[in-house]
């Protein structure tokens, strides 16, 4: 297979099969956000942006003969049905999610990814390596996404989510200094704090853990 005429999350996958890389090593190489690579392990057919779609182009064209190889013969066993499962997406993905307030609003960030995941405005969220603590996860992404610091309160608890089937544990933040801007261009199209009474405008108000809703109806 030596041209993708459209990547799916499917193919991307079987690219990073190819390349022998885990989720962190294939965000890396691609400059994108390991959330991104997770959610082509949740929905296979989703089929990435354009912006992306010349990415994993750039990829595949400046692989090795050999990564190529085994590329073409993964591409090949799918299109013959042998649905290859190789051991990057076994391990299931843990995100953090900081449910941050100040002065009666809660800070959302706008994904550019929004047509995969099928949701665009999302509190801020970062992956959970194994081994990590999800409170240092939750600052830290804050911080890199929104340039918000802030400081985890206390545990709200965790769900796999409706939408993305990924597991999500949630936490209340206080917030502690700065502006909320969008740090992260590539990930994100708009950062912006929310009055907290406006939020099911820009978050179905299905989608919203339960205990999140109730944080925020009691700081209404």
């Amino acid at each position: 297979m030596d041209v993708v005429d459209v990547w799916s999350g499917r193919y991307a996958c079987l690219l990073q099969a190819a390349l022998r890389l885990t989720n962190e090593q294939f965000a890396a190489q691609l400059g994108i956000g390991v959330r991104t690579v997770a959610s082509w392990h949740a929905d296979p057919g989703v089929v990435p942006r354009r912006e992306m779609q010349q990415l994993l182009d750039t990829v595949h064209e400046r692989a090795t003969p050999a990564v190529r190889q085994r590329f073409a013969l993964l591409a090949g066993r799918e299109r013959d049905g042998d649905r290859v499962r190789g051991p990057l997406g076994a391990r299931a993905l843990r995100v953090a999610i900081a449910v941050v307030i100040h002065d009666h609003a809660v800070l959302l960030v706008c994904r550019r990814d929004s047509q995969e995941s099928g949701i665009t405005w999302q509190f801020p969220a970062g992956v959970v390596k194994p081994g990590a603590r999800p409170e240092a996860a939750t600052v830290r992404e804050t911080l890199e996404e929104t340039g918000v610091h802030c400081r985890v309160r206390r545990r709200l608890g965790e769900r796999l989510h409706p939408v993305t089937s990924v597991v999500c544990e949630y936490f209340l933040c206080e917030y502690l200094t700065g502006e909320a801007t969008n740090s992260d261009t590539v990930e994100n199209m708009d950062v912006m704090w929310v009055a907290i009474n406006s939020v099911t405008r820009f978050i179905p108000v299905d989608t919203i853990f339960p205990p999140v809703l109730a944080v925020l109806e009691e700081q209404k």
